[in-house]
């Protein structure tokens, strides 16, 4: 989508230990961050280049937000820093403060916009700093000189006619920003309900726990948790939940396999190393008899015993260098060879997946750039937002006639998607996340990370779409 040139970096402001203003048992940190992950969700859905100084509670330094605002997507005119509060002090009404290097165009359409969502527009208006009044008041503008910086005062939280407000309509306030600052970027607005429905996919809405999804989908807590990467129960308000299918749930512990014409309980039973009475009892089975096209629910410990080949370890070789390079974890390999010991020595012959086998052994007939291996609780929707796609063209790309999958599976991506980097002394998983406009767990994902510490000059893999 043609955004003409504008990114959009959007400010909760406070957080964590600085609660900002606090009345009611209401924290301004909180309606900030509530309004802003809003916000930045919706950007994305509207095809903006989008990036947030905090996602979660977290106590951010002046250091740590300016990095963000600035080099997120460079100290730039076309750069907009959108910051979020609650004002204090009384009064009644929006109101938003803009740059002094600035005219007063994106100020007065975003309160104007907060109005017609049915706030009191109070002003906008410009702030100088008492001992320099040549310079903006607040650091977030007079510390990122050449964008175009605004702060939005969603009404007072000392006021009970606007904390009534607050409470019930801050995310329609938010909205009218997205709405007024698309407007003046050039990017066509569609409201929330004009954007195309996803199947399988739940939107938050206000008083929603992960607990009452749940139950209303007749799933788990820890299952809705696992599917969508979430690392704790908080959620926001327009935040969109995806929603498993019974069958991607099992792939956790079962591989879904259909029966093909020749196979046999025995037979099946036996590429997977399992018993029939496992498969029987699993699948509720009064007989051996079985129907070719029909599927079976088939116990595997996560692991996948069809499809894997001999290897013989070569000099260097290490079990987390293997895992590594075929996008599996060592406990993978591990129970697939019913290893004692992650030790392993040159001339051991060990079983891989064709593909991890291939790649180890240097074969140049795969192109292995464009391929991924799949690993325990994939589905093809957490590999196709890993990759920046969707599950319709893994589909087709692969030419799969069902959405099961079994972990060494190779699917080809499109990795031409993604481009290299350098890990620079004082990097961590957030700020490249934000400086890149992806999320820390689709880069521990993209490269099978096990924990969030980084090494100097460590190459990643990201997604060139959101640089």
């Amino acid at each position: 989508m043609n955004n003409n040139g504008y990114r959009i970096v959007v400010d909760a402001g406070h957080g964590g230990s600085d609660p900002g203003a606090v009345s009611s048992n209401l924290k301004e940190k909180d309606l900030n961050l509530q309004a802003a992950n809003y916000m930045y969700n919706r950007f994305k859905e509207l095809g903006v280049p989008v990036a947030i100084t905090r996602d979660t509670d977290k106590t951010l330094t002046r250091n740590e937000r300016l990095n963000t605002m600035r080099n997120t997507f460079g100290n730039d005119p076309n750069v907009i820093v959108l910051s979020n509060h609650i004002n204090a002090g009384g009064g009644e009404g929006a109101e938003v403060v803009y740059s002094l290097r600035n005219n007063d165009t994106l100020a007065s359409m975003i309160l104007d916009e907060i109005g017609n969502k049915g706030q009191i527009e109070r002003k906008i208006y410009q702030r100088r700093l008492p001992e320099n009044p040549s310079k903006d008041y607040y650091y977030i503008m007079r510390e990122t000189p050449n964008t175009e910086a605004v702060l939005i005062e969603y009404g007072f939280i000392d006021n009970p006619r606007d904390l009534t407000k607050l409470q019930n309509n801050l995310l329609d306030y938010a909205e009218g920003v997205v709405k007024a600052v698309t407007n003046y970027i050039g990017v066509p607005y569609k409201a929330p309900n004009e954007l195309p429905e996803e199947t399988n996919v739940y939107v938050v809405q206000k008083g929603d726990t992960l607990y009452s999804i749940a139950r209303k989908y007749n799933v788990t807590v820890d299952e809705l948790k696992r599917i969508n990467n979430l690392l704790s129960n908080n959620l926001v308000i327009g935040q969109k939940i995806y929603i498993p299918s019974r069958e991607e749930i099992l792939q956790e512990d079962y591989t879904i396999y259909t029966i093909k014409p020749g196979d046999t309980l025995f037979s099946i039973a036996k590429n997977f190393n399992v018993s029939v009475d496992d498969i029987m009892t699993l699948n509720k089975l009064n007989s051996m008899n079985i129907v070719i096209g029909e599927r079976l629910l088939i116990p595997t410990n996560g692991i996948e015993i069809v499809g894997v080949v001999d290897y013989t370890i070569k000099p260097g070789d290490t079990l987390w260098k293997i895992a590594n390079n075929c996008n599996v974890s060592v406990d993978d390999i591990v129970k697939l060879n019913k290893l004692e010991s992650t030790i392993i020595f040159p001339g051991q012959t060990i079983k891989l997946s064709e593909g991890c086998a291939a790649k180890q052994n240097g074969n140049t007939n795969i192109d292995n750039e464009n391929y991924y291996i799949v690993k325990r609780g994939d589905t093809l929707y957490s590999i196709s937002r890993m990759f920046n796609t969707t599950v319709n063209n893994l589909i087709n790309e692969n030419n799969l006639s069902t959405n099961d999958l079994f972990i060494g599976q190779q699917l080809k991506v499109p990795r031409n998607n993604y481009i290299e980097y350098t890990v620079q002394r004082g990097d961590t998983l957030y700020s490249i996340a934000n400086r890149y406009n992806t999320t820390p767990n689709i880069i521990r994902e993209l490269n099978n990370l096990t924990s969030d510490l980084l090494r100097v000059n460590q190459v990643l893999l990201l997604p060139k779409t959101s640089a």
